[in-house]
Order: structure tokens, then C-alpha cells, then sequence
């Protein structure tokens, strides 16, 4: 009876005029929740009486609520692959084909569809054919579409290697093979060569060429395409730094290919040295005939990548890092270095304690790039790390430098470099100067770290006297006042006299954008010894002159809460 009660409410509600779709998937979803149920009660219980009629039935209907509702919002490509992964879960294998034949029909425009229902007749349904047929359907919508070819090509290859493990058990079974004739180009992964020959014609990049080299490279019977592949990739984008990059790599897997059995661990090491020194080899070629900045920082990503590898061998460790750290200063001299790869040469010197290497390095970045922040920011964090006397200059050099627009991680490191390196009345200096070297909106940072500092080190007195000499020159931020209410509520003899005139010189900046600092001020009045309770009313009124919107209506349920004490 609840379950007829529960599903009649939820029909009624799908029997409406105005259809709305919450109600179509909150009716599939209980009727899936109960499928769940029935099954598990099954199990449970061993019975198995009437399957077939109730679950069927059920079935049926979350089908027809799903058609109902794909045909309704045809674009939602959810609602069609929600439909889609319930048949899967059921194995209803006819009425999921249905599905993926009305979907593409509509959603053509999505190649990922088109994979996902090729891969489904392909993997489950074990049918080649279909599956080729709907790639060569889908290559007449997306002629150019990278990902479809790959998939394509990787199809083609599942279906040569599925043939030749059929043709193997055949022939271990000593069975006359009569009808089945196995055609020894396909068996070979020619329709995979058609597939790739016609793709890398009309897609170019080096990036395709090397997506479909690595599928090649997982069926163990494409040596002959994988060397086309690579003859192609190297007569057609010789000058990509990705095919150098590739080229070179390539070097440690050729190595690794021969057996390894029966070797010592020295034998190892000076193995992988051997393979290692050919990859440079090969990007030391590669920088001479493509000199660019991408060629160098695929060059310098290798070495990293080796040098951060794990080993035993300090030997091995020691040559990786300063194979690196040479290539670093070529690509340097070259003047072909890159921001971010100055900071990881940087951080790499810094490791290796080679602090005079990385002074020299960090300057000659800064005169590279003059401009950057970043850079700079990165130069004197070195200087600072190994405290060094000429931080105060190199702060001067930057500031002149760096236009005044994005300066403010520069005077904060400042500040708090001299924080614990100066004198009070340097660090006051500094401050003072920030404020006006920063553009206004940077300069509300500036402000509310003054306020803290002056507060740690000279007292409430002087940190009062200079709220109000920063309240002069706006702009401001709402932790700029919040900080000065805390610190007045920190105090012994905190006055509500005080705490007023920081609300109130706040709510003139953000009493018509926030709801909490008007909730926060009758609560103080509240609250406090010296508050008044008489003034909430005043200042009720007043937000809801002053806020703006949709605001009014959120002060008034915060209001409403925290009358009956819930907020």
C-alpha cells in the first residue's frame, strides 16, 4: 500500500500539463531504489517467486519514464546518460542500443558520445563491425577531431590483436579453420595503418603523432606501423621541440629492452649513466638545430626529472645534478631561459648550498626579466635566506624598477624582512612609505598590517592615534575596522564610547553592502556593560534604509534569529 501510495503521488505529479523535470528523475529514482530493494531482499531470502512479472514491469516503466523524459529536454545530455548507465546496470543490452542510436542521433555534435557507444559495442557487445561503423559514422560529423581517430586507430588494433588470439587457439586446436578466413594484413594491423594515414593527413601536430605511437606501442605486432609512425613524426615536424623531446627519451627505453637478468648493481648504475648520456646526446643535437626556448626547457625538465629520481648511487646523483646544473647555465648563455626555470634553478642551487651560485644567478634573472615581481620577489628571498647585507639595496633596485601597479608583494616582504632585521622607527618609515608608493586599493593591505604591527610593538595608545590619522585617507577594508574593534575589545577597560565610533566610521564605508557589521553592532550594544539597548531600535531602522537589495531581506531573518536567540 505505501509503495502504490508513494508511486500514484509521484504519477500524478509526471500527469501535470506544466512538466517539470525534477519530478520525471524523482520518480526514477524511486522506482531504482526499489528495483535495489527488491534485489537485495532477494538475496536475502533466497525466493524468487514472480521475477520475471514484477521486475520486468518495473523495468519497463523507469524505460518509458526515461523516454518520456529524454524525449521532453532533449538537450540534457545528463538525463541520456543516466538512461544509459541504468541499462548497463539491468544488462539491458536491446533497449540500451535504442538509447545510443536516439542520443547520437541527437547529440551528433559530442564525439565523446560517439566513443562511449563504439567502445560499449566493442567491449560488450563484442561487435567490431558495429563499432567501426559508428567510428566512420562519427568521422563524417568531426572529419578533424583528434580524440575520435585515436580511439578509431586504437579499435582497429583491439580488433586485429582479438583475431590473431582466435587464430592461435584455432590452430593449438588443431581445428580446421573451414570458414573463417583470417586475412594476414588485418591480422597485421593494416586497417590501423588506413586509419592513421588518413588521419595524419588531416590533423597536424606533433602531439596526434605521438598519442597514436603510444597506442601503437601496447599491441606487441605493430612494430612496422610504429616505425612509420617515427619516420613520419621525424620527416614532418623535425623542427617541433616535442619530437626531439621524444626522439631523446626514446634512448632510455631502447636501452631498457635488453634483458637484465644477472647484473650487479654497479653494472646497473653504469648502464643507466650510459642510457642517460645518450638522451643528452640527443637534446645536446636538438638545442644546436631547434634553439628555442621550449627546446631547452624540455631539456632541463629531462635532467630534473632524472636528478629527482631515487638511487643508491651518490656517484649517479652527483653527475645527474651537475649535468643539470651545466645545462641550466648553457640554456642561460643562451639567453633562451624562462622565468619559472630561473626558480628552479635557483631552488636547485639553494639545495645543492651553493648560496654564492645562487646570488649571481637570482641577479642576473632580475636583469632579464626587470619587470617581473615574481623575479624580483625570488632574488630577495635569496638574499634574505642567506642574510645578506645588501637586502636594503636590492629592495631600493626593485621598487624602482617594477612600475607601482602590483608592487605590494614587494613591500610586504619588506616590511616583514624588516620587521625583525630594523630598528621601530625604520619599520615606521617603511610603513608610512608603502602607504604611499602603493596604488589605493593595495594600500588597504598595507593598512591593516601597520595597524597589527604598531599594535605588537608600541601599545594601544599609539595604535588609537594612528587609526585615526589612517581613517583620513581612504580607502579602507572591513578587516581594517574589525581588526580595531578586537583590539579595543582586548583591552581591560574596553569603552562602548570607542567601539561606537569604529562601527560607525565602518557602517559609512560598508553599512550598504553588509549585513553582519550592523548584526554585530546591535549585538554589541546588547552585550556590553556600556551598551544601550534603547539605540537597537535606531539602528534597525537605519539598515533597513541602507542596505541595498536583496541584503534588506537577509538583515531581517538575521534580525528575526537573533531575537529569539538562535544567532
Amino acid at each position: 500500500r505505501a509503495v502504490l501510495r508513494k508511486a500514484s503521488a509521484l504519477e500524478y505529479k509526471i500527469q501535470r500539463r506544466a512538466l517539470r523535470k525534477e519530478d520525471f528523475i524523482n520518480y526514477i529514482q524511486y522506482e531504482v531504489n526499489l528495483l535495489e530493494l527488491i534485489k537485495k531482499r532477494r538475496a536475502r531470502t533466497g525466493y524468487s517467486f514472480k521475477k520475471d512479472e514484477i521486475e520486468h514491469s518495473i523495468l519497463h516503466r523507469v524505460h518509458s519514464l526515461f523516454n518520456r523524459a529524454t524525449g521532453k529536454w532533449k538537450d540534457d545530455v545528463q538525463l541520456w546518460l543516466s538512461h544509459v548507465a541504468f541499462c548497463k546496470q539491468w544488462n539491458a543490452k536491446h533497449q540500451l542500443s535504442k538509447v545510443f542510436s536516439t542520443m547520437l542521433a541527437i547529440h551528433s555534435n559530442k564525439p565523446a558520445l560517439w566513443i562511449m557507444a563504439a567502445k560499449w559495442e566493442m567491449e560488450t557487445r563484442l561487435s567490431s563491425e558495429s563499432a567501426r561503423h559508428l567510428f566512420l559514422r562519427a568521422l563524417r560529423f568531426h572529419p578533424e577531431c583528434p580524440k575520435l581517430y585515436q580511439e578509431y586507430f586504437r579499435m582497429e588494433l583491439m580488433h586485429a590483436e582479438k583475431q590473431r588470439k582466435e587464430k592461435k587457439e584455432f590452430e593449438q586446436a588443431k581445428m580446421d579453420l573451414g570458414e573463417f578466413n583470417y586475412s594476414e594484413e588485418i591480422l597485421n594491423g593494416e586497417m590501423a595503418r588506413i586509419v592513421y594515414r588518413d588521419a595524419s593527413q588531416k590533423i597536424k601536430g606533433v602531439d596526434f603523432q605521438l598519442a597514436v605511437l603510444s597506442i601503437a606501442k601496447l599491441f606487441d605486432f605493430t612494430q612496422d606501423l610504429q616505425k612509420e609512425i617515427l619516420e613520419s613524426l621525424q620527416a614532418r615536424y623535425a623542427d617541433d621541440p616535442l619530437t626531439w623531446d621524444y626522439m631523446a627519451r626514446r634512448e632510455l627505453e631502447l636501452g631498457s629492452l635488453q634483458p637484465t637478468e644477472h647484473t650487479t648493481k654497479q653494472k646497473k648504475v653504469s648502464e643507466m649513466a650510459q642510457r642517460e648520456e645518450r638522451c643528452c646526446a640527443v637534446f645536446d643535437e636538438a638545442v644546436g638545430a631547434v634553439p628555442t626556448e621550449d627546446m631547452w626547457k624540455c631539456y632541463i625538465t629531462f635532467c630534473l626529472e632524472r636528478y629527482n629520481r631515487k638511487t643508491n648511487s651518490e656517484e649517479l646523483k652527483q653527475k645527474r645534478l651537475e649535468r643539470t646544473l651545466s645545462v641550466f647555465s648553457k640554456a642561460h648563455e643562451a639567453s633562451l631561459l624562462s622565468e619559472a626555470l630561473y626558480k628552479q634553478w635557483l631552488r636547485l642551487l639553494l639545495d645543492s648550498s651553493l648560496s654564492e651560485k645562487a646570488v649571481e644567478v637570482a641577479e642576473a634573472a632580475t636583469r632579464h626579466f626587470s619587470q617581473s615581481v615574481e623575479t624580483w620577489q625570488m632574488r630577495l628571498w635569496v638574499l634574505i635566506q642567506l642574510k645578506r647585507d645588501d637586502v636594503t639595496q636590492c629592495f631600493e633596485e626593485a621598487i624602482k624598477h617594477v612600475k607601482s601597479k602590483g608592487t605590494l608583494p614587494l613591500w610586504a616582504l619588506w616590511v616583514e624582512w624588516s620587521e625583525g632585521a630594523n630598528s621601530k622607527e625604520d619599520t615606521e618609515a617603511l610603513y608610512q612609505r608603502s602607504l604611499h608608493a602603493t596604488t589605493p586599493a593595495e594600500s588597504v593591505t598595507m593598512k591593516e598590517r601597520y595597524l597589527d604591527w604598531t599594535y605588537r610593538n608600541s601599545g594601544y595608545k599609539k595604535v588609537k592615534r594612528l587609526f585615526t590619522s589612517l581613517c583620513e585617507n581612504g580607502p579602507f577594508s572591513l578587516d581594517f575596522f574589525r581588526k580595531m574593534i578586537q583590539i579595543e575589545k582586548e583591552q581591560e577597560s574596553c569603552k562602548m564610547l570607542h567601539l561606537r565610533e569604529y562601527y560607525e566610521r565602518a557602517l559609512r564605508e560598508f553599512g550598504s553592502t553588509n549585513t553582519d557589521l550592523w548584526l554585530d553592532y546591535i549585538k554589541e550594544e546588547l552585550s556590553h556593560p556600556q551598551g544601550k539597548p534603547e539605540n537597537c531600535g535606531s539602528i534597525h531602522w537605519r539598515a533597513m534604509k541602507m542596505l541595498q537589495g536583496d541584503l534588506v531581506e537577509d538583515f531581517v531573518s538575521k534580525y528575526t534569529l537573533l531575537q529569539t536567540g538562535h544567532l
